[in-house]
């Protein structure tokens, strides 16, 4: 069952102040998603917005610096997704080139620790016998564990980006733009970019200090490369400052100036380096670094980024490459598992339930966010699946992702709030968050949240709408425009790919791995090679279609061959 989608044209938007090396089309483009600039539409690294307004940030670099000088041990906190590991890596670089000598890493394993800094993952740190932790992508909600590291005379830095709750862990200091009070005017950094942040004012505070004999210090651009990936692969909103870090790592890697573990990812991806995108790290490098921390060890992900060894990147990457295929599997037969639950209460899309809540113990933990995922996607509904935090658990950990206008992560605090007894723990942001509680709360919990949807949610936003660009004009399908669309991003969330649509005769087709259909259509006296990835259905497709369409560079069969890559096809 997936409901039906309509199809939309963004409103059109005046003419912005652009300059002549930018197309039309991408002017156009650019002008749909507020960005009426060429300030706005390509933003570079010196617009970026100064680390001043963060609150925190005074006493955060203070405890960095004052360790630095006498050179406590710094111990970075990770965690185990992809925005966890490269803002691990980045933390640990980047003090390491302002000074810091005594750093180390650790990541919490989420079989056995659970997430973030937990008093498990405290006691186990012990023996390094830390002078101040500094965690990275987690901490906001870390009551238990900052409380069990500093009861062991440890320091604590927590740097996060997600929303804290009715109260603020008890840490030495705190930078998290989303913390009350916070004067930082965008809220949607990464946790990686939140790191850099701090670095930056390290940076600064250490200059001032006379602390570098060149009176500059280490160029930090260095660490983009990491920022961009874990920012893209967070799916954190691409906002005019988020998009100035993305390009700034972008065109590093596309220079082949990223690190070893990253070139060694791009490289077992089957990716170009000089061509990478926003899209390439989303869909092939992200999801390889992230498999480690979803099936293994995130420690095994985060060594891969450390590391300057090109063999050793190497190595890793391969065993990276295969656990994201074992975590491919599982993935899919999970949420096979998942469709056929969710058919069992729902016939058709008038009688699904407004949110999706699932749970079998069989599932992996580390997979439910990506099964969730796909089934919000394929029913355009909040959607939470759960797992046993580890084999025979009576404690479910679940994961939640929503759709626009429909705020998960309040939602979860709504249900808290009306039933304290069914949610342990709980975190996220808007489109995304995680939660743990008891098996025998499961019930309850999805009665609760589906009256929470049942209260919030209105037909609108349970209407998926595929947002167009309008149609492509003739003398547009070629290579000079389908190069200027790819290489105009960073694209991602919050800034979306460009997307057109169109009436076009279906001239051939063929199916080809078992799935895809290929297709070749007719407009206007053209023949276009066409692809629709998982989109054959066992049906003919019809003599004419509408569809929504990507218009890219064909470079497996290169010259100045295009191909459309569709995104919505349906009947005339």
């Amino acid at each position: 069952m997936k409901p039906a989608a309509r199809l939309r044209r963004r409103p059109p938007i005046g003419a912005g102040d652009f300059p002549d090396s930018i197309p039309p089309l991408l002017q156009r483009i650019y002008a749909a998603r507020g960005a009426t600039d060429a300030a706005r539409a390509q933003p570079k690294l010196t617009q970026l917005l100064p680390p001043d307004g963060l609150l925190g940030l005074e006493r955060a670099t203070q405890l960095l610096a004052e360790a630095i000088a006498v050179q406590r041990h710094i111990l970075v906190v990770g965690d185990f997704d992809c925005d966890g590991a490269t803002a691990c890596a980045v933390g640990v670089r980047g003090l390491r080139m302002l000074g810091a000598q005594r750093v180390s890493h650790a990541v919490p394993n989420r079989i056995v620790h659970g997430y973030g800094l937990s008093p498990a993952l405290v006691e186990e740190l012990a023996s390094l016998q830390p002078d101040l932790l500094v965690t990275v992508d987690h901490g906001i909600a870390c009551h238990a564990g900052i409380a069990a590291a500093r009861a062991r005379g440890w320091q604590v830095l927590v740097t996060d980006h997600h929303l804290p709750g009715e109260r603020l862990p008890e840490a030495d200091a705190i930078v998290d733009p989303n913390q009350p009070g916070d004067g930082f005017p965008s809220k949607m950094l990464a946790g990686v970019g939140v790191m850099f942040y701090v670095l930056l004012a390290l940076r600064r505070r250490l200059r001032e200090a006379g602390v570098f004999a060149d009176g500059k210090g280490p160029d930090l651009s260095a660490l983009l490369d990491l920022v961009a990936v874990g920012t893209v692969a967070d799916l954190v909103p691409l906002d005019t400052n988020n998009r100035a870090l993305v390009a700034a790592g972008l065109r590093r890697l596309r220079a082949g100036q990223g690190c070893a573990g990253l070139r060694a990812l791009i490289e077992v991806s089957q990716r170009d380096y000089r061509r990478l995108t926003a899209a390439d790290i989303g869909y092939a490098v992200g999801p390889r670094l992230n498999a480690a921390g979803r099936l293994e060890d995130m420690a095994l992900g985060i060594e891969c980024l450390l590391t300057d060894d090109a063999r050793q990147a190497r190595e890793i990457a391969a065993t990276l490459n295969e656990i994201n295929a074992e975590r491919r599997a599982v993935q899919q037969q999970m949420t096979d598992e998942a469709q056929v639950a969710f058919a069992r209460v729902a016939l058709d899309a008038d009688s699904a339930p407004l949110a999706v809540c699932l749970y079998d113990e069989d599932w992996h933990p580390g997979v439910v966010g990506l099964v969730a995922s796909k089934m919000k996607e394929r029913l355009h509904r909040p959607a939470i699946a759960f797992a046993p935090a580890e084999p025979g658990s009576d404690q479910l950990r679940g994961s939640a992702r929503s759709i626009p206008g429909f705020h998960i992560r309040d939602a979860l605090a709504d249900v808290a709030a009306l039933h304290p007894e069914l949610i342990e723990r709980f975190g996220g942001h808007a489109m995304a968050a995680g939660l743990s509680l008891r098996r025998e709360a499961f019930d309850a919990f999805r009665v609760a949240f589906e009256a929470c949807a049942q209260r919030l949610l209105t037909p609108e936003l349970l209407q998926a709408d595929i947002l167009s660009d309008g149609e492509l004009q003739p003398a547009e399908f070629d290579r000079r425009h389908a190069e200027c669309l790819r290489d105009g991003g960073p694209w991602g969330q919050g800034f979306p790919e460009p997307q057109f649509d169109g009436e076009f005769e279906v001239l051939s087709w063929r199916v080809i791995g078992e799935r895809h259909l290929k297709l070749e259509l007719g407009r206007d006296g053209l023949r276009l090679n066409a692809i629709e990835f998982g989109g054959w259905d066992g049906n003919k497709p019809p003599s004419w279609v509408r569809i929504a369409y990507r218009l890219e560079p064909d470079d497996y069969r290169g010259g100045e061959a295009v191909q459309l890559v569709v995104t919505h096809r349906e009947a005339l």
